[in-house]
């Protein structure tokens, strides 16, 4: 079987569906031997995305999100026969000769069109047409399934809940290592809270920013908060936020971070904090419980769905829940213990090699194998 994926997103944003892409790929590769993939990677990226002898790098010069992607993909692959081509960033080539699979992550751009720039929302405006002409869906958690069925009209037996996985490197660690490799590269010898994301509306930093202020007013607490993710869009309130509360001395703005880094920042840290008002799957509270560190999350959406009773689960609009729930946990060792106990053993039940497998049974229902 010949099997195309589209990993051009790596090269332009490694986060969330990037990492999809690289972590699905590498598992696949040591999961099958037989079958050949083509991974179409953007122009620009000179790198071989997966060094395994059935895996075949391919270019495309069309970029990722622009406007007329789909159509110039179209052109661009009838070169290239394929059993079965798939979309991990959800929005297809507007033709292929092979049937197309796409994975959906969420459908904020639908429930909260407000946290989006025009550009954004007419680009992800092509879903409909994406989840009709697709031959499978994958969703990436019972959650986000609903909301395919629900709001795009797709019938149940086309979506299959593939779930995400932590990071190879998101293990637990010696905690004082950690600690001093986070002082070393970053400057930050005190105990901290973690939030890991791109910076955007649906992440709900405000709030997070405004509890974290209610925490040192109230309980005196000396822990920073520390931002690891780059800034997406729709900032403003977020600067704001940091002005108004008179954090810019509390809080650390680190930008994107390897994930060599990141392992350690979840190590090391005390909570990790996750408000946001959606998500599709939530890798960063896995990858925190896989490290040993409780987590604090939001309780709609999927987050739920992934960290069980493993975590806090507060309201998203609710600041003074969050500022209990962040000093509970700074304050407690037996409950952070507990928590982080808990998140160790819900972590264990998500895995990558699971996820290719059963990608890669949705590749040979569509290809007719």
């Amino acid at each position: 079987m010949r099997i195309g994926i589209d990993a051009r997103l790596v090269f332009y944003h490694q986060a969330g569906i990037g990492q999809y892409i690289i972590r699905l790929t590498h598992a696949l590769a040591a999961l099958d031997t037989s079958n050949d993939y083509f991974l179409f990677q953007s122009r620009k990226d000179r790198t071989r995305l997966v060094q395994a002898p059935n895996f075949h790098r391919r270019v495309l010069w069309t970029p990722s999100h622009h406007p007329l992607e789909r159509l110039a993909m179209s052109a661009e692959m009838l070169p290239h026969p394929l059993d079965v081509f798939h979309s991990p960033d959800f929005i297809p080539p507007r033709k292929t000769r092979a049937p197309n699979v796409i994975t959906v992550h969420d459908l904020a751009f639908l429930l909260y069109p407000r946290f989006l720039t025009p550009d954004a929302a007419r680009y992800y405006g092509q879903i409909d047409h994406a989840s009709r002409s697709a031959a499978h869906i994958i969703a990436v958690s019972q959650s986000t399934k609903r909301d395919v069925t629900r709001l795009l009209g797709v019938p149940e037996d086309k979506v299959s809940v593939i779930y995400e996985a932590a990071n190879g490197s998101s293990q637990p660690m010696d905690k004082q290592q950690a600690q001093r490799r986070v002082h070393e590269k970053f400057g930050i010898a005190d105990e901290f809270i973690l939030f890991v994301s791109t910076i955007e509306p649906r992440k709900n930093l405000p709030t997070l920013l405004a509890a974290y202020s209610k925490l040192i007013d109230q309980y005196k607490s000396a822990a920073r908060l520390v931002i690891a993710g780059h800034k997406g869009w729709l900032t403003d309130e977020v600067d704001q936020a940091v002005e108004k509360y008179k954090l810019a001395d509390k809080v650390c703005f680190l930008g994107s971070v390897p994930n060599q880094d990141l392992a350690y920042l979840y190590n090391a840290a005390r909570v990790l904090a996750l408000p946001s008002f959606y998500e599709g799957f939530g890798l960063p509270p896995l990858e925190a419980m896989a490290s040993g560190t409780p987590v604090i999350v939001s309780n709609v959406s999927s987050l739920p769905e992934v960290v069980g009773d493993a975590g806090l689960l507060v309201d998203p609009n609710d600041v003074d829940g969050w500022t209990v729930a962040l000093h509970r946990v700074l304050s407690d060792n037996a409950l952070r213990d507990e928590l982080a106990a808990k998140g160790l053993k819900r972590a264990a039940h998500f895995s990558w090699e699971r996820a290719a497998r059963e990608t890669l049974n949705v590749y040979n229902k569509v290809a007719g194998k």
